[in-house]
């Protein structure tokens, strides 16, 4: 049976970036970032994404790139006695309830991107907060973008890691960079446009919180896509020659520059046209249209930033798919097709529940939530943290130090005092940080 492998190494850095670069870099960190106060924050999450994040990253590059196996298998493979695969099957859990709810937000976006292509998003004087009420809770209408979204994602995942995730993410996240850009000197050209780059950049340390502070340490590795053993599975299509470290650092470095774009295509266009930075979930679909309706050529460059966003969510949901597929077939390239639609039908199923939160189950609660949050609060808050946190202590205790370094500094012309920073963060800070992040989230400190 021939294993799959990425052919490039550009390839599987633009596959890991496309997985890490997704609604919480271009959606959620913009408005956390404006609710939060602004470069600070920033600056924080810039702080906590090199020295959390990419220590974790790494911990997954290594699991995955010397064993050569998906998420559960690469588990039973260094530890086959306990029940550490167990991290592996949380991994693949909570990637299928992400997407369950991850692909309704993908329907919202593709719905607004066949809106937009048909000139029916921004109207003057419209009510931005009733189109997206009445959008989001039309029941049929949700349900059938969402099977679009994963329609889209199924087909390319079913092509494999070389004719389908790799081939659409060298498209998609090139073009995810150029769209970033046309919109980012269109928002430095509008009137009082330094006001919202200022806000962004400069750190104003005045409105930060240990709550900010907390969130911007769990967004630093959940926006990397660490901790559920995506990572761990895209990593194990490596060849055995090539290298971690310098794929690590390029998939930290374009999540961060395409956080930065975010910021700078958004900031400057919501300061310049009067609208106020801490707008919250409804930055994307409820402002935003309001902020282009005032531009010339608006609604071309909200349908621009609609296409990068729906390509960002797109790449994303492709890693969370494969990380299912990969193991139900057990890396046998012949059952990937069968898999990927199996897997992509369940997942849709699972997600109508959410789909339906804002429209016909939008009475029925659990602990207060819809349906849709509170998968979303199960992901975030409990099987993410505890992922990560597996992790941080399965690398250091289940694989000998001499074996951690060759892996780590297999190929690279770092020195050791790479591995043994590596090392002791891995050992001593992410485990402590981590744990602080996940009794945060529940609330218990």
């Amino acid at each position: 049976m021939e294993k799959e492998q990425w052919s490039s190494k550009i390839g599987f850095i633009l596959a890991a970036a496309g997985s890490a670069i997704g609604i919480g870099a271009i959606w959620k960190l913009p408005y956390v970032t404006g609710v939060s106060g602004g470069g600070a924050f920033f600056l924080m999450f810039i702080l906590f994404s090199l020295f959390i994040g990419l220590p974790l990253l790494l911990a997954e590059f290594v699991i995955g790139r010397s064993t050569g196996k998906e998420a559960i298998r690469a588990y039973l493979a260094i530890a086959p006695k306990g029940n550490w695969h167990w991290i592996g099957i949380l991994g693949v859990v909570t990637c299928f309830v992400l997407l369950s709810f991850y692909s309704v937000v993908g329907g919202w976006i593709t719905l607004y991107f066949v809106k937009g292509l048909a000139g029916g998003v921004v109207h003057q004087g419209a009510d931005y907060g009733e189109l997206f009420g009445k959008t989001i809770s039309s029941s049929w209408t949700v349900l059938t973008a969402q099977a679009a979204f994963l329609l889209i994602t199924i087909v390319v995942v079913a092509k494999g890691v070389q004719s389908g995730i790799e081939k659409a993410s060298k498209v998609l996240m090139p073009a995810l960079f150029v769209l970033f850009l046309i919109l980012i000197v269109r928002a430095l050209t509008l009137e009082n446009a330094m006001e919202g780059v200022t806000f962004f950049l400069a750190p104003d340390f005045s409105n930060i919180t240990s709550e900010s502070v907390l969130f911007a340490m769990g967004q630093a590795f959940f926006s990397l896509s660490v901790g559920v053993s995506v990572m761990v599975t895209y990593s194990s299509y490596l060849p055995k020659n090539e290298g971690i470290v310098q794929p690590a650092l390029s998939v930290v470095g374009m999540n961060l520059f395409i956080a930065l774009l975010a910021g700078l295509a958004i900031f400057p266009a919501v300061f310049s046209l009067g609208f106020e930075p801490a707008e919250g979930p409804g930055l994307l679909f409820i402002v935003l249209p309001a902020v282009f309706e005032k531009l010339v050529f608006g609604e071309l460059f909200l349908l621009l930033f609609l296409a990068l966003f729906l390509f960002a969510t797109l790449t994303s949901a492709f890693s969370m798919l494969e990380i299912v597929v990969a193991t139900l077939s057990k890396g046998d390239p012949k059952k990937r097709t069968v898999f990927s639609w199996i897997a992509g039908g369940l997942i849709f199923l699972l997600g109508i529940p959410s789909a339906l939160s804002f429209g016909t189950l939008a009475e029925m609660t659990i602990f207060g939530k819809n349906i849709f949050d509170s998968a979303d609060f199960l992901v975030s808050n409990i099987l993410m943290p505890l992922g990560v946190l597996l992790i941080s202590i399965f690398v250091p205790l289940k694989i000998k130090k001499e074996v951690l370094r060759q892996e780590l500094l297999h190929n690279s012309k770092s020195g050791s005092w790479l591995f043994t920073l590596w090392y002791n963060v891995m050992r001593f800070v992410v485990p402590v940080v981590i744990v602080i992040v996940f009794l945060d989230s529940l609330g218990i400190i």
